[in-house]
Order: C-alpha cells, then sequence, then structure tokens
C-alpha cells in the first residue's frame, strides 16, 4: 500500500514527482525516496520518515533531470530506515515496488550465490538484481524488466529507470495498482500507484490491468503483456477532484476500506500458506511446548481475538483465554513458560495492550504480537511478529485490519495445531484451500452493498439495536454492534444469542430490531429458535445468513444473503454486511464516518 510516482517529460522531474508523492502520503509514511536520470546517470536521495523529511534533503540537494521515479514507504518487508526506503539502485538500474514478493528470500539466495551483494532487508531488492542482469543480454528496459518479472511470485506494482535506458520509464502490476498518465505537453508521460497522484496534471490515464507492462517514453506510451505481446488500453478522461480520487473516487475512507479487504487479506496470506511450509518462520517461540494461549486486545482487537480462540482450540487443541488487556493488566493472571500470550493491535501501540504484553513476558510467557505497523513498539518488545499487511487504515473505525487480524490469526492456529501435532495434512489442506477462496467469497459479499444500502435506510430511525450470533459468530454479532455505535452513534448491543432470553429480551418492541447472524451447522436451529422469540415480542428481524440460514428467515424478515462460505472462514465474509450497513446508517444520519467524535485511531494512553 506504498505511494509510486514516475515523470517523463521536459518539466524538471523532481517537483513533479514530490507533489504527486504528497497527495499519496496517506499511503506510507515510514521513508522516501526519489531516483533521477540526467545526463545519463542515477541521482538517488532517500529519507527515513513522513515526505517532508526528502523534502529537506532536496532542498538541499537539487536533482535536476527530467525522469524520475519517487516512492512513499509502508514497511513490510524490512524495518522503516533509509536503508530499506525506496528506490533501490543495483548497478545501473533503480527500482520502487508496491507489493510483496512470496520468493524474495529464494531469489536473493540464487543471486546471492552468484555474487550479487545486498544492501537492504526488503524483497524488493531482488528485482533491481534481475533487472540488472537481464540487461546483459536483452535488447530493451521493456524485456529486461519482463523477464525478470517471471522469476517473482506475488503482487507488485513497480516502475524501473535504468542509466543504459535514459529516456524511458518501464512500469508493471499485478494485484497492486497502477495507472499511467498522459501528460498536456508533448512527449510528457506519468505513472502512478493511485490517482491523486496524477489529478494535478493530467486527466488523461491509462488503467493498466493485472500481467501489464507499460513502457513510457518521448515516443510514447506502450504496453504490452508480460510476454511482450502488445495490448490496447484506452485512454480514459477522469472527471474527478483531487480529494475524491484521495478516496479512490469513494465518499469516505471508510467505505475505501471495506472494498479493499479482498486485495488485504490477499497481502496478508501471500507467501504464507503451506504446503511448502508453515505459514511463518518463528524462530523465537517454541510451539510444541506451550500449553496455553492468552490473546490480548482491546475494542475491535478483542472481538478479533475472540475469534481466534474458537480457531485456536479447534486446530491445535490448546485451552485458550481471551483478555480485555485493560483488565488483563491489573489483576495477578497465570501465566508460566509454557504461555503463548499473542497481542492484536492494529497500530501496535495500544498502551493497555502494550501493558499487557510487557506483565505476561515479564512473568515468562512467550510473546507474538499481531499487528499492522512495522515498527511499532510492540513488534520490537514482542518475542516475534505477525504482520496483517492491511495497509494504512485511515477511518478511525477499524474494518480491513479487523479481517485481516481474523486471517492472521487463523494463520497462526494452524501453524500452531501442525507444530503441536494436533492438525493432521487432510485437516490443514481443507483450512487452506479455505484461505486461497476468502478474498474471492469476500468480494462477493461486497456486492451486496446496494441491497444493505436499502436495509439501512428502512432501519436508520431506529434508537436501538441489539445483536445477535452464536458459537464463531458471536464475536461478529459483537463487531457489528461496535461499528454501529462507533460510527452512526446509534446504541448496540452484541450478545451471544442463547443468552437473550437472560436479560435483554425484556428490552425488546416493535421499535428495537434484532440483527441476528446465523449460518449453516449446529447453532442454526437454536438461532431460528431465538428468532422466534424476537418475533413473539413483535420485535423487527434482520438476518444475515448463508443460504442455509437464510431459509429459515419469516417472511416478514429483512434477509441479506451471503454465498455459501467454508466452516472457518464463515464469520470473516459474515462480517462485510454488518460493517457496510454501520457505514450506511452513519451516512445517513449525517455522522462523521471517518472521524467519529471522541475516538481516536490509536489509543495511546490509559
Amino acid at each position: 500500500m506504498c505511494g509510486i510516482v514516475g515523470y517523463l517529460g521536459r518539466e524538471a522531474a523532481v517537483p513533479v514527482v514530490i507533489e504527486g508523492l504528497r497527495r499519496l502520503q496517506y499511503r506510507g509514511y515510514d521513508s522516501a525516496g526519489v531516483a533521477v536520470l540526467e545526463n545519463g546517470k542515477i541521482s538517488l536521495v532517500r529519507a527515513q520518515g513522513k515526505l517532508s523529511e526528502l523534502e529537506k534533503k532536496l532542498a538541499a540537494r537539487p536533482l535536476p533531470g527530467h525522469a524520475a521515479i519517487g516512492h512513499t514507504r509502508w514497511a513490510t518487508h524490512g524495518r522503516p530506515s533509509e536503508t530499506n526506503a525506496h528506490p533501490h539502485v543495483a548497478g545501473d538500474v533503480a527500482v520502487i515496488h508496491n507489493g510483496i514478493f512470496e520468493n524474495a528470500d529464494e531469489v536473493k539466495a540464487h543471486l546471492s550465490g552468484n555474487g550479487s551483494r545486498f544492501s537492504s532487508e526488503t524483497d524488493t531488492e531482488v528485482l533491481s538484481h534481475l533487472v540488472h542482469g537481464a540487461l546483459e543480454k536483452a535488447k530493451s528496459l521493456h524485456e529486461a524488466v519482463r523477464k525478470s518479472l517471471t522469476k517473482l511470485k506475488g503482487s507488485y506494482a513497480v516502475a524501473v529507470v535504468s542509466e543504459r535506458f535514459p529516456g524511458i520509464i518501464v512500469g508493471a502490476r499485478s494485484g497492486a495498482p497502477l495507472i499511467a498518465g498522459v501528460g498536456e505537453g508533448k512527449g510528457e508521460y506519468l505513472l502512478a500507484s493511485d490517482l491523486p497522484a496524477l489529478l494535478p496534471f493530467t486527466r488523461k490515464v491509462v488503467f493498466l490491468e493485472d500481467g501489464d507492462v507499460v513502457e513510457l517514453s518521448s515516443a510514447g506510451l506502450t504496453v504490452t503483456d508480460i510476454r511482450g505481446r502488445k495490448v490496447r488500453r484506452a485512454v480514459t478522461t477522469v472527471d474527478m477532484d483531487p480529494v475524491s480520487a484521495e478516496k479512490g473516487g469513494y465518499k469516505h475512507f471508510m467505505l475505501k476500506e471495506i472494498h479493499e479487504q479482498p486485495v488485504a487479506i490477499a497481502n496478508a496470506l501471500a507467501g504464507r500458506l503451506p504446503p511448502k511450509g508453515p505459514p511463518f518462520s518463528f524462530r523465537k517461540l517454541r510451539l510444541r511446548k506451550v500449553d496455553r494461549v492468552t490473546l490480548l486486545g482491546c475494542g475491535t482487537s478483542w472481538h478479533a481475538a475472540q475469534l481466534g480462540r474458537y480457531w485456536i482450540e479447534r486446530l491445535a487443541r490448546i485451552p485458550c483465554d481471551v483478555e480485555v488487556a485493560s483488565e488483563y493488566r491489573y489483576r495477578e493472571p497465570i501465566v508460566t513458560r509454557k504461555t503463548l500470550a499473542i497481542a492484536v493491535s492494529q497500530s501496535g501501540e495500544t498502551a493497555d495492550t502494550l501493558q499487557a504484553l510487557r506483565l505476561a513476558k515479564e512473568e515468562g510467557a512467550q510473546t507474538l504480537a499481531i499487528v499492522n505497523m512495522l515498527g511499532s513498539t510492540m513488534t520490537r518488545e514482542a518475542d516475534e511478529t505477525v504482520l496483517m499487511h492491511a495497509g494504512p487504515e485511515i477511518g478511525v473505525a477499524s474494518t480491513k485490519c479487523f479481517t485481516n487480524a481474523l486471517v492472521c490469526l487463523l494463520l497462526v492456529a494452524i501453524q500452531t495445531g501442525l507444530e503441536k501435532g494436533a492438525l493432521g495434512p487432510k485437516e490443514a489442506r481443507a483450512a487452506i484451500r479455505e484461505l486461497k477462496h476468502l478474498p474471492v467469497l469476500v468480494e462477493a459479499a461486497l456486492k451486496l452493498e446496494p441491497e444493505i444500502e436499502k436495509l439501512a435506510a428502512r432501519r436508520r430511525g431506529a434508537k436501538n439495536f441489539l445483536f445477535l450470533g452464536r458459537g464463531d459468530l458471536a464475536p461478529v454479532a459483537l463487531e457489528g454492534a461496535l461499528k454501529l455505535k462507533e460510527v452512526s452513534y446509534v446504541h448496540a448491543e452484541g450478545y451471544p444469542a442463547g443468552e437473550m432470553k437472560h436479560g435483554p429480551i425484556a428490552m425488546l418492541d416493535r421499535e428495537f430490531p434484532v440483527v441476528s447472524v446465523m449460518r449453516k451447522g449446529p447453532h442454526l436451529e437454536k438461532t431460528a429458535s431465538n428468532l422466534a422469540e424476537v418475533r413473539a415480542r413483535e420485535a423487527p428481524v434482520v438476518v444475515v445468513a448463508d443460504p442455509a440460514g437464510a431459509k429459515l428467515a419469516s417472511a416478514h424478515d429483512d434477509v441479506v444473503t451471503v454465498p455459501e462460505t467454508g466452516d472457518l472462514t464463515a464469520p470473516v465474509v459474515m462480517t462485510i454486511p454488518l460493517q457496510l450497513f454501520a457505514y450506511h446508517v452513519a451516512v445517513l444520519n449525517g455522522c462523521d464516518v471517518d472521524q467519529p467524535r471522541n475516538l481516536a485511531k490509536s489509543v495511546t494512553v490509559e
């Protein structure tokens, strides 16, 4: 989720690239850099931190030139540092990259064996070495980039320049966005990972597709597939203001991030699926010796942890506790050296969760952090880290970080089960199949948005909601209620469905809607029975269900039917309609969706 900008034309390139990067700062702010071609030589300037740090360096060392590539980084492989900042240079080649090369370590080992020397911890640097080597035989930079990319696996958007071809920029994409721009001046072209970077300079763009390789030169813009066969891509004139473009055309960042979930989940899975090996290369954790897992989190992360408990106990057959981090640290928890404490936090800086993690570690527990921010305090203090790879999440109410946390927890459960010997090969393969199909199912659930928007319009006047779910859908109900509260300021409670008759049923009447999530399985009939009790009190019912659950709904219920899902990943898919429902109720109520009152993105105080 980093920012890419390239410029080729008659204007000074650096100011154009910097202005474009400024419009993409929300996509990455761990480090930034530019590479400029002038008189056949590459000049490189990089800086750790926000774009302003790079600008300070450029003020002291202006770079002339009419062709340049620039990058703002959201760290994935390698900590935030100037050394790990893009562009990466090998010989006479400079490269910038968004995405993840899954086989980077394997390629790096091969290249190192042939004499290549690496200076960073990133996966991106392997591409610069591959292209540099390919140029020995290739007839063009375009050919060298194409041949190099065939040796790499994963998702990418890249831009490449070389001293041997000073009037050319080559870009390519697969699984990560990349857009070409046709400038106003003759022979002027741009490249960017998102529209906002292009709009100050042109409204004429070419939306590249997966597998495309584009060459920008004074002679024009040429697009081929990865084999070098020319393809046609239309030049489109976009009618969009820069502020809307930062949100990808969505009205709010929250909605954009809800729709980014298929790609975010794919990024979380990239390079982590067996049978090539376990999902993670844990060197400091002794999972075989773990006899108890404690999950720590706050708010949305606490809900994710509750789902994690279901998976860990089911797949690894280990007792698992879920603790509200702010409570855990103020009592005397029982911790041994065989305890694995897992902290879940989007920012990796949540004060209560961090202190709870520290307490568990002090008491002798093995520690693991599941976070979205590389370089955060938790990544430095935990024994091991699992990155969510969700990319920047601007909306205060977490959406894609919740679902990516779930994916990471399921992967940890699979790995623990494999290492403990509790998960057999057949069961592991079934779990992996579900995960591989998950992005497609989430994409299908997102297509229900028009239906959910109408549902929100029908229910927006309600002052209270009760969300119900059983088993592994109980945490989904809790999260659905929290999202509605956070962004719409409507009172909502999440409850295990079986607990409804032990108190909450007293509140139900015609003005108190009940939202129930339900799916096939051992809890389906019992959940349907709970809904019969709700209807007997004349409370409106909203059902979010798979096809089996939808069949049990009444003709008078509002029903949203998600696609058929796997048993393990169903809670992830069923979260999507609840996110969309909360968003659209909030919009209809005129709320500030991206920055709800009284809330902060990262709670770094107790």
